[in-house]
């Protein structure tokens, strides 16, 4: 029987997002992401003014899920030793020790990851990417799973350092938050300014593996594959679908890890929605998340204060979604 049809394989996950959702009140886009890139094995980076609960978002989710936890608030002064560790010499025993750094966890809270300098910023690059860090002659392996959540606020200027195209590149996605409606900013307060109820935690990091594994497991349809490819390629060169007047605006379109992680990250989506197989909407959905901060804005865009999002919307818009089988019968993957 596939497993995906059974009900009680996205309990999990329903779980997780129900005891989140007790905290943070809205944001279901950002908490939808959030749990599309543990499953989907990406970093995530959140992008949002001050006292949009970015910060709590991540640090609720890490409670719930399971598994080490740290946070690294990132300051001017912060080095990378601070982050991945150092040799110390022990007099004793006259021999250098290794201290790891925090970065060897499951779940790494980068906070205003853009406050500190590029050294700092870029001494995460090896451990996202490759998974290891190299400390002298030495590496070490960070522990399975491993996810970094960073934040970061896109108002201030003075005393932040914007992040190197390299760095923005490791995240899977970059999720915008916006403010909270009347309503839902009611119930912040209500629920902020009484006794906040703690989360349970609701899974483990061995069931989070094992859940990262039934992804690997949805099927996606080739034509799925080359609408992911269209979309990119279409930012390297929108004069190719019609779109000239758009093309002065980019300086450099994503590149091909932007595909690779919208088949990435629909599969989890397809997943999170209860299906073994993804369907174009979830490619569709995730196409602004995975591309925002892969493009490369010319200064014509800048001077015309034309965005990213306006740009890729209107890219995203030209490429039509393509016909793919809409049941679960149609490929032998998902066949009982």
């Amino acid at each position: 029987m596939d497993q995906f049809r059974k009900p009680e394989d996205r309990k999990p996950m329903e779980r997780v997002l129900y005891e989140v959702k007790r905290v943070i009140v809205g944001q279901d886009n950002l908490l939808e992401r959030l749990v599309v890139a543990l499953l989907a094995r990406g970093h995530i980076l959140v992008e949002g003014v001050p006292g949009l609960a970015k910060t709590m978002a991540i640090k609720t989710l890490a409670d719930v899920i399971g598994g080490d936890f740290k946070r690294i608030q990132f300051t001017p002064d912060l080095v990378p030793a601070d982050l991945i560790g150092t040799r110390i010499y022990n007099q004793k025993s006259g021999e250098f020790n290794t201290s790891l750094g925090p970065v060897f966890t499951n779940l790494l809270l980068a906070d205003e990851i853009n406050r500190a300098p590029a050294k700092v910023q870029s001494a995460l690059l090896e451990v996202m990417q490759e998974r290891q860090v190299t400390i002298g002659l030495e590496t070490f392996k960070v522990p399975n799973p491993f996810l970094v959540l960073a934040t970061q606020n896109p108002i201030e200027a003075e005393g932040t350092y914007a992040l190197p195209e390299a760095q923005v590149d490791r995240f899977m996605l970059k999720v915008l938050v916006g403010y909270p409606s009347t309503t839902e900013e009611f119930v912040i307060v209500e629920r902020m300014t009484g006794l906040l109820e703690r989360v349970q935690r609701i899974l483990s990091t061995e069931q989070l593996l094992e859940l990262q594994q039934e992804v690997d497991k949805v099927y996606v349809d080739p034509a799925l594959i080359e609408y992911a490819v269209k979309m990119v390629t279409a930012t390297r060169q929108p004069q190719d679908v019609g779109l000239k007047d758009v093309a002065p605006y980019i300086m450099f379109g994503a590149s091909p890890r932007a595909s690779i992680n919208l088949i990435l990250a629909a599969k989890a989506l397809a997943f999170l929605r209860g299906r073994g197989y993804a369907l174009p909407p979830d490619v569709h959905d995730l196409a602004l998340d995975v591309m925002r901060h892969r493009l490369v804005l010319s200064y014509e865009a800048l001077s015309d204060n034309v965005s990213s999002d306006e740009v890729l919307s209107r890219i995203v818009d030209r490429i039509a979604m393509p016909e793919v089988p809409l049941h679960e019968f149609a490929h032998p993957r998902a066949r009982t």
